[in-house]
């Protein structure tokens, strides 16, 4: 009685086996017609089957034992059943031979702790990895995708199946390296990888072209200058926002640039533009009007503060800036309104000019504010430190440092802003030197300055 079972069982299996092969040589019914050849060329190999429905199923996942499978069977690896080093494939599965002949040519790894994954489904990346160790390809022509990998290693494999001709990404110039890879899609790769005929014709890559010497102005607050037309090159050094770069060629959409520091090297086009940004600065002079702000010495506080803004004022625009101001005479300007009209400005950077007081007549010197609250606070803190440094160099005040302090018109800036305090009205030497017109405008000048180094 238990013979006959088990007979009646490998009769089964082989029935079961005999269908599979024969839906697999037949024409299925749902085999995409633009990879018909692809799909048909591995069916009649025996590396791909078919389902008894007679269905190819092309955007079924593929699992990674059913990868293993696949890629055993068009390498003629040893399939027989059998213990696997990777401790999650069972001994009986179907896959566990040709993931251990794979395992043991070095063509699969596992996930570093003893796993394969076997019903894991395969992402293009992984197969990436699988196709160019089983097919041992060593050739890369710095081919990248807009979504490649940060990872070097990750780059290249991805690098290695394009200039094979074994994959050729999505339009739009994307890879999607994390996507599931479908049976049709490991179908084409792996026909591709077996027979050169199934690759499509590789234009070559793009050359440089010389153009006439074009200077051009770079848009990303920072910029990576390349060895070569890719990211996967090397870089050579930076250029930052507004710094003027000569265009020598273009390769693609890199271009060939040089720059007072760099003699040589690549920028993707998108962050070139021909015309220098113009900066927009928003001068904010504090108090006004019915608030007069702090008084001490004989000196008020919004009078100083509206005086400097304007010096200030004329030497950024000297400097080529465009200039806004929240005040330009003796008004009173509600704080959310100087907030609302910095935002409806546009405005790249906000400088709030102030004079300080204190109880101690003693209190003196020069400080400037930020807020990390802000969206832009590790510029706004750059900023600060540019401006701080030169006011008291300028004024040779005591030096009160770069101070962190949520005031409302800097708190949730999204753009660098800074608020300074010039001195002290209540100490007599910071308010004589408040006083003066010659200190007023070495003030002026030393913010302008600030500026200035903190744009380039």
């Amino acid at each position: 009685m238990v013979k006959k079972l088990v007979l009646n069982v490998v009769l089964i299996f082989f029935i079961v086996q005999l269908f599979a092969v024969q839906a697999s040589a037949e024409a299925l019914s749902d085999i995409p017609d633009k990879y018909s050849g692809e799909v048909n060329y591995l069916l009649e190999k025996g590396i791909l089957t078919g389902y008894p429905d007679g269905e190819f199923k092309p955007n079924k996942q593929v699992t990674r034992e059913e990868a293993a499978t696949m890629i055993g069977r068009a390498l003629n690896l040893d399939g027989t059943v059998r213990k696997s080093v990777f401790y999650d494939v069972r001994e009986t599965s179907y896959a566990s031979g040709y993931i251990q002949s794979a395992y043991e040519k070095d063509i699969i790894d596992g996930y570093g702790n003893g796993t394969y994954g076997p019903l894991k489904e395969m992402t293009r990346l992984e197969m990436a990895y699988l196709i160019s160790k089983a097919f041992q390809l060593n050739e890369t022509s710095s081919i990248t995708y807009k979504d490649s990998p940060s990872n070097a290693n990750h780059q290249r494999v991805i690098d290695l199946v394009s200039t094979a001709g074994i994959s050729t990404g999505y339009p739009g110039n994307v890879f999607k390296p994390n996507n599931s890879i479908t049976r049709v899609e490991f179908s084409i790769m792996l026909a591709r990888a077996l027979n050169p005929e199934f690759k499509p014709e590789i234009p070559e890559p793009p050359t440089d072209e010389p153009v006439d010497p074009t200077t051009m102005y770079v848009t990303a607050d920072v910029l990576n200058v390349r060895k070569g037309p890719g990211t996967n090159y090397d870089r050579v050094g930076q250029v930052v926002k507004n710094d003027a770069v000569t265009v020598l060629a273009i390769n693609g959409s890199w271009a060939k640039i040089s720059t007072s520091k760099i003699n040589e090297g690549y920028v993707h086009t998108d962050y070139l533009t021909d015309k220098k940004k113009v900066f927009t600065i928003m001068i904010d002079a504090g108090h006004g009007g019915k608030d007069p702000g702090a008084s001490g010495n004989g000196v008020v506080e919004k009078e100083v503060n509206l005086d400097v803004s304007l010096k200030l004022r004329d030497y950024l625009k000297k400097a080529g800036y465009n200039v806004l101001m929240i005040r330009t005479n003796d008004t009173f300007v509600e704080l959310d309104d100087r907030v609302f009209e910095t935002v409806k400005s546009n405005a790249d950077l906000f400088i709030s000019i102030h004079s300080n007081s204190h109880d101690n007549p003693s209190a003196n010197g020069t400080e400037t504010y930020y807020s990390a609250t802000g969206t832009q606070y590790v510029n706004s803190l750059n900023l600060a430190k540019q401006v701080q440094s030169e006011l008291v160099k300028a004024l040779a005040t005591t030096n009160r440092g770069v101070k962190n302090t949520p005031f409302r018109v800097i708190k949730d800036s999204k753009i660098p802003a800074i608020l300074v305090e010039l001195g002290f009205v209540t100490n007599s030497h910071d308010a004589n030197k408040l006083a003066s017109q010659t200190y007023r405008d070495k003030a002026a000048k030393a913010i302008s300055q600030g500026v200035e180094n903190y744009l380039k």
